[in-house]
């Protein structure tokens, strides 16, 4: 593990310590070992981008966030956000480390050249998102949601809208947020009542209330530019009838220059189990009848469908937050597991007088450690996978059609699964290292505490786990008439068929296949479940079938990385000097314990799914 040199470094502003770590090493082998990212450096539009040059940035951000981030993450927690004279302040440091951030181009890694970006893989953007992420995750939602709006903007927006404020927001001047839950609809999206009146110049008058805005107002910034969605006047019920429009905190005259306020006031701010140096707001839009918005892209009625592109990019953001705080939790906890003595080694356990052994010694310890380890590289190189989809996706298309809707298949149907798989497993791992730490992780000396609380906001926002649940088995399955589904089964086939006698991992590759083939039978049962009219047992059964779905692809990407482990293994010079030899066994030994605990997982789910259980349903309401 490479601590890095400012591991003790102390923040001049707060004096507190970095207490973020991470494995560069686990990085480099996922990136360039397992999942070849070079196929996809050097050539357009990433032809600027080489290994040295990923290396470089990977090795940066490292040293930014552990200077920079890391030692705000308790300051952030501890002080929080408040309102002063109706604006909110963000806890000390956050606007230092706002100016230094974007000054060090760490937002615009993955920004067209066009939009004054550097215009690197998504890949390399995933993993600056996950150092960003876990050094400090509440900080972090101000600059992701203000490079989503942006993007959304980039995607979306007249020429004349793209001119006045992408400059802007990719270069950190002006912030950006989204703005869709309603105190009386919740995550029904579609029960909005936020109102658009369309004025003679051809703008709309904005009136309504939004509600847990996260980093809806802040001091950052010189804007903020919310996107919100509003139905305009007549406009059909439903998420059909909802526009989304551009309404700046302080109106931007048609020279880009900021005119004023725009009647957008935070009424307040949420107090919170976690991120609490994120502002989660209500604003409100309109109270007295002068705030005022603009269509994005002019185009009436495709609100949800441009939200969209933002809420994907958010949902993948929000797999990365798990995928960062677990990471750190983990790796806290194999650190204090290898200092802290406590008992004798369990060989000695009826010795009074052996001597106390680092609890890494002891075999449940050694158990939670290597389950952690286990589901935080495996959804690394899961989330990793499917930014490698969108960079060849990006670079075939117009080239080779096919193979790019390929890539964009796997995109769809694995963007519900990372960001509820990762959640959950953020909170759970998180959890564990909290357990390895005993009664001295119950307190706020250590970081983990932190990290529990903060992770459990992920699997409720940006769409419940419920929700990316029923969007995979109600959207994502069917869609490409189920073709999506089949190229993943394929894929996971392939692997099993290449190597089921491999003499390392050949017993764990077969019951991968044993995994798949649960899926795929399981998967039936959701399409005679609605043809058969049976429509309660496809919510009933929607999060067990993500589950699944995200345990098989975990596990052969564990399984995968094995593969290249050991192969690396066998050309190590022999006895245990050379410094990869441990990193490669640990590789081997995750997949293994994957393979072996969480895999069988897999079918005893599809047996329980089979029995067609309703009894949720069939249960009076009075009963519970």
């Amino acid at each position: 593990m490479n601590e890095g040199s400012f591991n003790d470094r102390r923040c001049p502003l707060t004096q507190a310590l970095n207490r973020y770590r991470a494995n560069l090493r686990e990085l480099k082998f996922v990136l360039f070992e397992q999942l070849g990212l070079d196929d996809v450096l050097g050539k357009e539009p990433y032809a600027a981008w080489g290994r040295a040059e990923v290396e470089m940035v990977v090795e940066e951000i490292d040293r930014f966030v552990r200077e920079v981030l890391g030692p705000l993450n308790p300051v952030g927690d501890r002080v929080g956000c408040k309102i002063v004279d109706g604006h909110v302040v963000t806890p000390p440091g956050y606007k230092e480390a706002w100016t230094k951030l974007y000054a060090g181009g760490w937002k615009t890694i993955a920004v067209s050249e066009a939009h004054g970006g550097q215009g690197a893989p998504r890949t390399l953007h995933a993993v600056v998102e996950e150092f960003l992420s876990g050094a400090n995750a509440a900080f972090t939602m101000y600059p992701g949601l203000t490079e989503g709006a942006a993007e959304l903007l980039a995607a979306f927006g007249t020429p004349d809208q793209k001119a006045r404020y992408l400059g802007k927001m990719f270069s950190g001047t002006w912030a950006g947020t989204m703005c869709l839950t309603e105190p009386q609809a919740g995550s029904d999206v579609g029960a909005a009542t936020t109102s658009a009146r369309k004025l003679p110049d051809g703008t709309y008058a904005i009136k309504g209330t939004k509600i847990y805005i996260s980093c809806g107002d802040h001091d950052l910034a010189e804007n903020i530019i919310h996107m919100v969605l509003a139905r305009i006047d007549g406009a059909p019920p439903g998420t059909k009838g909802l526009s989304l429009f551009i309404v700046p905190k302080n109106r931007v005259d048609a020279s880009g220059a900021i005119d004023g306020g725009n009647d957008v006031v935070t009424a307040s701010i949420e107090h919170k189990l976690g991120i609490n140096g994120s502002a989660t707001a209500v604003l409100q839009f309109g109270e007295n009848d002068r705030c005022v918005g603009e269509l994005v892209g002019g185009v009436e009625h495709s609100g949800m469908m441009q939200m969209f592109r933002m809420m994907n990019g958010a949902r993948i953001g929000v797999a990365l937050q798990g995928l960062a705080l677990g990471s750190t939790a983990y790796l806290n906890a194999v650190d204090y597991a290898k200092e802290r003595k406590q008992g004798p080694h369990y060989t000695q356990f009826k010795d009074a007088h052996a001597p106390r052994v680092p609890i890494i010694d002891h075999p449940d310890v050694r158990r939670m450690l290597l389950d952690m380890k286990s589901r935080v590289e495996g959804i690394r190189a899961l989330i990793l996978k499917l930014a490698l989809h969108q960079d060849k996706a990006t670079q075939l298309r117009g080239k080779d059609d096919a193979k790019a809707a390929y890539h964009q298949g796997q995109i769809d149907l694995l963007v519900p699964i990372v960001k509820a798989y990762a959640s959950d497993q953020a909170f759970r791992v998180c959890e564990t290292a909290l357990q390895t730490f005993g009664g001295a992780g119950y307190l706020k000396d250590h970081p983990v505490e932190q990290y529990l609380r903060d992770s459990k906001i992920f699997s409720i926002y940006e769409g419940t786990n419920h929700i990316q649940a029923m969007d995979l088995v109600g959207r994502k399955l069917p869609q490409n008439a189920g073709a999506n589904l089949r190229a993943f089964l394929a894929d996971v086939g392939g692997f099993v068929a290449a190597h089921g006698s491999h003499p390392t991992i050949g017993p764990e590759v077969a019951a991968l296949g044993q995994a798949a083939e649960a899926l795929s039978m399981v998967a039936g049962h959701f399409l005679a479940w609605l043809s058969e009219r049976k429509l309660g047992l496809v919510p009933l059964a929607a999060n067990r079938f993500l589950e699944m779905m995200a345990e098989t692809a975990v596990g052969w990407l564990l399984l995968d990385g094995a593969r290249v482990a050991d192969a690396a293994l066998a050309k190590l010079p022999s006895g245990d000097s050379h410094s990869d030899r441990a990193f490669y066994e640990g590789k081997v030994k995750g997949a293994l314990y994957f393979a072996r605990n969480v895999l069988p997982m897999v079918y005893a789910k599809a047996k329980v799914l089979a029995t067609e259980d309703m009894t949720a349903l069939d249960m009076p309401e009075a009963s519970f």
